[in-house]
């Protein structure tokens, strides 16, 4: 078997221009973009291309691109390489300060409107220079890679060569395009004529899997986090038939995982590649031929097809046969640009020294030993430790950071260092995107240093490792900073530009983001004065909302049925596509788990209680069954486990439509067995004895589960009993340490469990609402509405699977309207049919008390 095969030089193509994004309509009527109801062929394609390249105009620009995963993102993107301009790719959440540093001559604006600054370029733009990209991920560093055409157009040749990739091929993307793994992916299935699948669901999501389906995805690909998230949503029970490969690049994988995934593809017909690159050659450097992955699984493989490795000496090497590996091929970039005036240079490098140490194996194959260089990656992204540390730094505080691929440590030394804790922490994960699980951060009196007063590394990562993790203050106690409050607004809005004197409004803030920042403020601060939203970051630390009264007439709603209303809201608006916010179906989990503490563990004697309980079950149960009942028998949906609601115990591995009533089943199953549980008289009274104990230590067994150290048995749904058990413990939460003590585990359990901060934020101030609040205020004209949508969110659940897809095509609010509206209306007629019932048994119940009664006639 041949491991390097050189390619060979491609065809000569017009200078200055991308072929690949030039020569779209060649594959004619084959799909290329699949985006919600959007379908394009080729040929439609290098329309919308040709049509936004003629907006640009004739003259060279510098176009700014936001790469989202979305139409219009990709379209100008590949206008730009196939009209001659140079493309600029950037983080929605660093676009601005891109712009600021850069200039660009053309900007696409979020709302897809494209900004043509000026006729003519501001700047002298080298004739080969085609794009430019982000070295350092989410860290905001100025330092960008200048990749020319023939680097773009060598690496997805080689791309499409090594992996085989066919015009029948179908990805969805996992990442984003302005992370050149991502992008690299667009590329070389644009190129081979294939088509991608643009979403920006994450594959913990079980919409995404329905995507996967419904569109017929062929190929996965992922970071280190990605296959943290599908080992959780269980992939490898998932039946995808169509799925031909799963790629795995952006940081190093554990091998023992490698062997795993190369063993499951194996056996399900897809094979399993491992890759290596960086930015600075485009995308990729090495690959790990299927086949080898099972028998090397702690290597990178071998060059792609055009490129080679060289090892050199490096003082870091120590191991005999390791050095610094360095790459050479036709995908290496022209250099490095950290300001505008770079942007006239052409190629300053011939090689890539990656700063990684390697070795090269008898087979052939190289494996990554080290790293040189004071770079980490943390879920894909590539961070600056050396401008992390400039960054964050301010006066009274200075920060140095350490850490290795997967974790961030950041020591904070000064003055002001302890009160600076916690908004460096809030900083990092909202200012630069990166996984709260991911990231330590502790005071310290002073760094470690060497002989040569540098700072030891080494040391202060032990040092950061040793030290207690202070928790955030709990909500309502005053303990949030202005600089805390405004790392919560460029969190949650999005914006790393928030100053102390900006407001919600001036921000930007919308309808749809109100909810989930008054929910994090209140969390906050316990209360929230009425102007919140026009009220500078500054002034709003400490404060505290006046009483309620005059015209607005405000009223008190009772927290737990104010997050049913909201969270039923989410889940219907989030598929049908009006907007998204995940994590609604999880806060309802937690609520359904508190309202079991307040309404069945009452003090009434067992055998009353377990009856309460079978009666909660029917009703939930009972009209579930009769429902999915009444869709099968009028269409072929679904089948007769989801009548019996057995799906998540009996049905198909793979996420199907089978699985849109898992929370309901779900729900069921845990209310059996704690029904079961508390029918044993000794556990009845355990519980009653230790009402707060007896939940904690549920939860504690649920978190076995949410950890994955046991396995609750229950496929796709993720292990939700923990939070079913927090719910209960809440509502027997009755002094203050016990709730600060639940926030605690609540705010150490929640981030990263679905690998998507902003469901995570919504999880934890839904429950954290039940913790803090017994009520909230709602206005008195929208008490009823609220009310009512609580009261029916089971059967807006039920219903609105059979509403939301028929109207959508119409509008995406008409279809919300509309399964909001249906599902309530079932409630009413349901609730008409019991109460029917119910009286009528009662008027039976009388009879034959009156017959018992009467004289014996024989």
């Amino acid at each position: 078997m041949t491991l390097v095969s050189p390619l060979s030089p491609p065809a000569a193509a017009t200078p200055g221009v991308v072929p690949f994004a030039r020569d779209l309509a060649r594959h004619g009527d084959r799909l290329a973009v699949m985006a919600g109801a959007d379908r394009w062929t080729h040929r439609e394609l290098a329309e919308r291309v040709g049509a936004t390249a003629d907006r640009l105009g004739s003259g060279r620009k510098l176009v700014l691109v936001s790469g989202s995963n979305d139409p219009g993102q990709l379209v100008t993107y590949l206008a730009a390489l196939a009209a001659g301009h140079v493309a600029l790719l950037a983080p929605p959440a660093q676009a601005g300060t891109v712009a600021a540093a850069y200039d660009p001559d053309a900007v696409l604006l979020p709302g897809g409107e494209l900004d043509l600054r000026r006729p003519t370029s501001a700047h002298e733009l080298h004739p080969d220079l085609a794009l430019l990209m982000p070295t350092s991920g989410s860290t905001g560093s100025p330092k960008l890679a200048r990749l020319s055409h023939r680097n773009l157009q060598a690496n997805a040749e080689s791309i499409v060569a090594y992996l085989g990739i066919r015009d029948t091929d179908r990805a969805v993307t996992t990442l984003p395009m302005h992370y050149v793994y991502g992008l690299s992916v667009v590329n070389t299935h644009l190129l081979r004529g294939g088509a991608v699948v643009l979403t920006d669901l994450s594959v913990a999501d079980a919409c995404f899997w329905d995507l996967m389906t419904s569109e017929g995805g062929t190929t996965l690909a992922g970071v280190p986090h990605t296959f943290d998230l599908l080992d959780r949503v269980g992939f490898a029970g998932m039946r995808l038939p169509r799925l031909r490969y799963v790629t795995q690049a952006g940081g190093r994988l554990d091998p023992a995982r490698v062997r795993r995934y190369a063993e499951l593809g194996r056996r399900a017909g897809w094979d399993f590649v491992v890759m290596y690159g960086q930015t600075e050659a485009t995308a990729r450097m090495a690959y790990l031929p299927p086949e080898l992955a099972a028998a090397h699984p702690e290597t990178v493989g071998v060059p792609i097809p055009g490129g080679s490795f060289d090892l050199e000496p490096a003082p870091e090497a120590a191991a005999p046969g390791v050095g610094e590996l360095v790459y050479r091929g036709p995908n290496v970039m022209l250099g490095y640009a950290s300001s505008p005036a770079d942007l006239a240079l052409g190629r300053t490098v011939t090689e890539l020294r990656t700063g990684d140490l390697a070795r090269r194996t008898a087979g052939g194959l190289y494996e990554i030993v080290g790293r040189r260089s004071r770079f980490v990656k943390i879920a894909g992204l590539r961070v600056d430790l050396d401008h992390l540390e400039t960054a964050l730094s301010r006066p009274g505080a200075v920060v140095r950071c350490t850490g290795a691929d997967g974790e961030l440590m950041v020591a904070v030394s000064g003055p002001g260092a302890s009160a600076e804790v916690a908004a460096v922490r809030q900083e990092v994960a909202g200012r630069f995107g990166l996984p709260a699980r991911a990231v330590t951060v502790t005071a310290v009196a002073e760094f470690p240093r060497l002989a040569n007063g540098k700072v030891d590394y080494p040391a202060l990562r032990e040092l950061v490792s040793a030290a207690p993790q202070e928790e955030p203050p709990p909500a309502g106690t005053g303990g949030a900073t202005p600089e805390r409050l405004r790392a919560l607004y460029a969190e949650l809005l999005g914006r790393p530009d928030a100053t102390l004197d900006s407001t919600f409004v001036g921000l930007g803030g919308d309808s749809l983001s109100y909810v989930e920042v008054s929910i994090r403020l209140e969390a906050e601060l316990g209360a929230v004065p009425a102007n919140w939203h026009v009220t500078p970051i500054r002034e709003l630390a400490g404060a505290r909302a006046p009483a309620a009264g005059g015209r607005w007439r405000m009223r008190r709603l009772e927290t737990s049925a104010a997050l049913r209303a909201l969270a039923i809201v989410c889940v219907v608006g989030t598929h049908a596509g009006l907007f998204t916010l995940l994590g609604g179906a999880h806060v309802l989990v937690a609520v359904a788990g508190f309202n079991f503490a307040r309404f069945r563990l009452t003090t009434a004697e067992r055998t009353t209680r377990l009856r309460r309980q079978a009666v909660g079950i029917a009703r939930i149960a009972v009209p579930s069954m009769l429902w999915i009942g009444g869709v099968v028998l009028l269409t072929n949906q679904y089948g007769p486990l989801n009548v019996l609601l057995l799906n998540g115990l009996l049905g198909p591995p793979s996420w199907t439509s089978d699985w849109h009533f898992w929370f309901v089943e779900v729900l069921v199953y845990i209310l059996v067995v704690m029904a079961a549980l508390l029918a044993v008289p000794s556990v009845d009274r355990l519980e009653r004895r230790f009402p707060f104990a007896f939940p904690v230590v549920l939860l504690g067994f649920g978190l076995l589960g949410r950890y994955e150290v046991v396995d609750l048995g229950v496929p796709h749904t993720m292990p939700v009993f923990w939070l079913f058990a927090f719910g209960w413990a809440a509502a027997r939460a009755s002094r203050w340490w016990q709730r600060l003590g639940l926030t605690a585990v609540l705010a150490a359990t929640v981030p990263g469990f679905f690998g998507n901060s902003a469901r995570e934020i919504a999880i934890v101030g839904g429950v954290a609402l039940l913790l803090w609040l017994a009520t909230v205020p709602c206005p008195a004209q929208l008490q009823r509405m609220v009310s009512v949508l609580a009261s029916s969110s089971l059967y807006v659940y039920l219903t609105h699977w059979q509403v939301y897809p028929h109207l959508d095509d119409i509008h995406p609010a008409l279809a919300v309207a509309a399964s909001l509206a249906t599902g309530a209306s079932v409630w009413w007629l349901a609730a008409r049919a019991t109460t029917l019932v119910s009286g009528l048994g009662a008027r039976l119940g009388a009879a034959r008390a009156v017959a018992g009664t009467a004289p014996d006639r024989a």
